[in-house]
């Protein structure tokens, strides 16, 4: 036999093997390189959905769960990676059939079995089922502030950002893979479990009840939450027919329901600045002080660890548009949700008699924490939340508005961003080219001195 004929037949039984089932293609990667995480989040598929089940003990110590993860294949894939924190695996399927399931660290590896490969093709869509159980842990950021499960005196709550959602189901969890998601939590009876989206259903049995609650617009997973305690929970409709859900602890209702009460004002001012109000339900979950360190912009409705004051409900409420619909492309990009939040909070007191934008901006441009390195390339993964990407992002958003001198123009580029990007990602690029395109102007000079630059620009 000749070479040419041996490797004739050698390629001819390759596509028949293949074409029986035999592994294919090759591993999706075990990271998306993000610039400040780069094993976060998983290569080689897209989820679209996740559905998922979980139940926790009276004390929200211990959990058990389900993963539902449908995706789709953006590669032929030989193995796949799923990121989990903490939570024991007791068994993983693809398509139905099992799959071996590989552990490093905070990375599942799974390989699917060969006889669903073609499940598994680029373009295909594929299911997978993860079932788990353990005591789901605090994460401890790079920061020193705590996500994930956070346990309290009378529940807990789950919280993300950046990478505390894995504490609690596995995923994808990278912001630029958003999915819907049906959330079960099953909870002993007098307890309330609220989460994300609008609640499709309530059913109590054996002293358990199931809260299932479904989120049909798209959601990176950093935005996901639970909340378990006994909250006051309390379903209104503004005028327009949007549900508003409010969870309340009891220690907070007091005060919190003045706040609480003006989110359909907020509502309807964020409208008339920022254009349509992205998702079909909205309002907050309200916990008692030190069940959180922050408050954090979980998708319909924001955690607060304790009763707001109006200026940081705007500032969450402002994430609905910014950072929850257009959501970053990579975390390098977290002052666009940071900057424009900012600055809705700086609008929101010039519109209700507070300071005005100018003199916020001033107090901002003085402010020599706001100096400490560009908004758009914090140093690294502790930075993320420090005052340059919150305070000067802020200030390069008035400063494309100066820049217009055209107030009308300038609102106009600003729905029309959240337009073009709504329930997608952005990056800080794809901010500036959209901007300088728009503004109708050069700001040229913004980029440079106020995103870019590494000193404080002289105020003109």
């Amino acid at each position: 036999m000749t070479l040419v004929t041996a490797l004739t037949a050698l390629t001819a039984l390759t596509a028949c093997t293949a074409g029986r089932g035999a592994v294919v293609g090759t591993p999706g990667a075990a990271g998306v390189r993000d610039p400040y995480f780069p094993r976060l989040g998983n290569g080689g598929y897209d989820v679209t959905h996740y559905d998922l089940s979980i139940g926790t003990d009276a004390a929200a110590e211990q959990l058990s769960g389900t993963a539902v993860i449908t995706a789709r294949a953006t590669q032929d894939l030989s193995a796949f990676n799923l990121d989990l924190a903490g939570l024991e695996v007791r068994s993983a399927t693809v398509e139905g059939r099992p799959a071996a399931v590989n552990r490093a660290g905070r990375e599942l590896t799974l390989r699917p079995d060969a006889a669903v490969a073609d499940r598994l093709r680029e373009g295909r869509t594929f299911r997978t089922v993860v079932r788990y159980a353990g005591r789901p842990r605090t994460v401890t950021d790079a920061d020193g502030s705590d996500e994930g499960w956070l346990r309290n005196a009378h529940g807990a709550v789950a919280l993300g950002e950046p990478t505390g959602s894995m504490s609690w189901f596995p995923g994808n969890h990278h912001p630029g893979d958003k999915a819907s998601y049906d959330i079960r939590v099953t909870v002993p009876e007098g307890r309330s479990a609220v989460s994300n989206g609008e609640l499709a259903s309530r059913r109590t049995e054996g002293g358990r009840t199931t809260f299932h609650w479904r989120v049909r617009e798209p959601m990176a997973s950093y935005l996901a939450t639970v909340a378990i305690g006994r909250y006051t929970v309390r379903r209104t409709v503004t005028r327009e027919g949007l549900p508003v859900v409010t969870a309340v602890d009891p220690g907070s209702a007091g005060a919190s329901a003045r706040v609480l009460a003006r989110i359909p004002e907020m509502l309807a001012w964020g409208e008339k600045r920022f254009g349509p109000y992205p998702f079909s339900s909205a309002g907050a979950i309200v916990g008692r002080p030190g069940d959180a360190e922050y408050a954090l912009e979980t998708q319909n409705r924001p955690f607060l660890p304790g009763p707001p004051d109006p200026v940081l409900l705007v500032h969450e409420l402002a994430h609905q548009w910014f950072g929850d619909s257009v959501t970053p492309a990579s975390w390098r990009d977290m002052w666009l949700n940071e900057g424009f939040a900012t600055y809705a909070e700086w609008l929101w007191e010039e519109d209700h008699g507070g300071a005005t934008v100018r003199e916020s901006f001033d107090e901002a441009y003085a402010d020599r924490s706001n100096w400490a390195f560009p908004p758009s390339r914090p140093p690294g993964a502790a930075d993320l939340s420090r005052p340059p990407v919150y305070g000067r992002g802020a200030m390069v958003v008035h400063r494309i508005r100066e820049e217009m001198d055209d107030d009308e123009a300038f609102f106009a580029l600003v729905r029309g961003w959240l337009g073009a990007h709504r329930h997608g990602n952005a990056s800080t690029a794809d901010f500036t080219a959209y901007a300088q395109k728009s503004a109708g102007v050069d700001l040229t000079e913004v980029w440079d001195s106020w995103l870019d630059g590494g000193s404080r620009p002289v105020r003109g």
